[in-house]
This record gives C-alpha cells, sequence and structure tokens, in this order.
C-alpha cells in the first residue's frame, strides 16, 4: 500500500517541484498540500497522511505550533521537517518536539524518499546532520552537567531492543531478530520511553549514545 504523504510549503512552485521528483516512487502518494499550519490543520481534519512534510517558516502558524498541534492530535503522524534552516537550534527544538526527521530543502530527491519511507517504516531518519547535533548536545551535556552521568537501569532484553532501534530497524525486523511479536517490541519500546522518560525515538538513541550502550 503506497504511503500517503502530505506537503506542507508556503511556495507553490516547491510544492509542483516536490511533487513531480517524488512521483517516479509507485510507493507514494501525495494526498494534498497547504500553504500555512493551518491549512495543515483543516486538511488532517478531513484525511490523514502516513507522512507530512513540513517546513517551518510559513504564514498564520508555523511549522514549530504546527509540529505542538500534531503531535497533540495525531501522535501517530509521521513529521518530516523540509527546510532551509540547518542551524543546531532548530534541529534539536524540532526532534525534541517529536519530528521525525530533519531536512535542509537542498537535498536530493533521493534522500528525500529514502526519509519518507524510514520515518514511515522506523520512525526516525537521522542523516548526518541530525545525527551531528544530537551527538554534540550529547557531548556538551556529558561534560556540563553531572546529572547526565546517571543512568536508569534497563534489563537485558531491552538493552537488545534499544540497540537494534539505534541501528534503524523496524519493529517487525527486530521481532524476527529477537524471537518476539512485534507488538511485544513496540511494548518494550514504549516501557523504555517511559522509564527514560522521552518522547519519542530521538530521546532513545540520546540515552544509548549518552551512557555508550552504542556508538
Amino acid at each position: 500500500m503506497p504511503i500517503k504523504y502530505l506537503i506542507a510549503d508556503d511556495h507553490k512552485i516547491f510544492r509542483q517541484g516536490l511533487k513531480l521528483v517524488l512521483n517516479d516512487d509507485h510507493l507514494l502518494n501525495c494526498i494534498g498540500e497547504a500553504a500555512s499550519g493551518i491549512e495543515v490543520m483543516e486538511q488532517l481534519g478531513k484525511e490523514q497522511p502516513d507522512v507530512i512534510l513540513l517546513d517551518l517558516k510559513m504564514p498564520d502558524m508555523d511549522g514549530i505550533e504546527t509540529t505542538q498541534k500534531i503531535r497533540t492530535l495525531y501522535p501517530d503522524l509521521k513529521i518530516l521537517i523540509l527546510t532551509m534552516h540547518n542551524d543546531e537550534h532548530f534541529i534539536l527544538h524540532l526532534m525534541e518536539l517529536g519530528a521525525n526527521g530533519y531536512l535542509i530543502k537542498n537535498a536530493d530527491a533521493e534522500e528525500i524518499k529514502r526519509a519518507i519511507h524510514s520515518v514511515h517504516e522506523n520512525n526516525y531518519y537521522f542523516n548526518e546532520l541530525v545525527s551531528t547535533a544530537l551527538l554534540r548536545k550529547v557531548s556538551h551535556h556529558k561534560n556540563m552537567d553531572p546529572k547526565f552521568r546517571h543512568s536508569i537501569e534497563l534489563n537485558e532484553r531491552e538493552t537488545e531492543v534499544l540497540k537494534l532501534i539505534c541501528e534503524e530497524n523496524t519493529a517487525a525486523e527486530i521481532a524476527g531478530k529477537i524471537f518476539l511479536s512485534a507488538r511485544t517490541v513496540e511494548g518494550i519500546r514504549a516501557s523504555m520511553m517511559q522509564k527514560i522518560g522521552v518522547k519519542n525515538i530521538a530521546g532513545l538513541v540520546i540515552y544509548a549514545v549518552k551512557h555508550g550502550i552504542v556508538k
């Protein structure tokens, strides 16, 4: 079944160009466009995509506020930020708010396709830009905040699942590797999020790097 996506950007020519370059992937289906955050919320009330490609700078309601509203009302919708802003402050803030991935608009078509598939299947897409920002944050807090050295106790199964999550495996792929059901893996993932006190996969990855579970 094709992945349904929505493009939210206030530049019509960019929306049209993006649809054109994604059109040759028959597993992707554009179900709509929006020029503002308000239009996004109106369209989501009618039909929900699997993934939304969301710009940060939009009139009426920007991408940050739109992300917050989407996470409150549609927690399972995957958000892929696609913007001109490559500032680490924006990257970290959006990932902490619950964005599933972050791309700069000069990304090539193949990376955008990979990112859409990845956030849909794995819940996140970490390119070098995001990974560098997250790791820099981890390194900074390790040096500045002694509380970051405190580790919450994870059992052997949780640690195993966390390592596989960091290797970008889906719940189904993890289930096949450790002989559990996908639902059980999802339960372990949710339990770890609650135990560690994070809201999304990005938080789990930061925790894993911070405490040496993965490099």
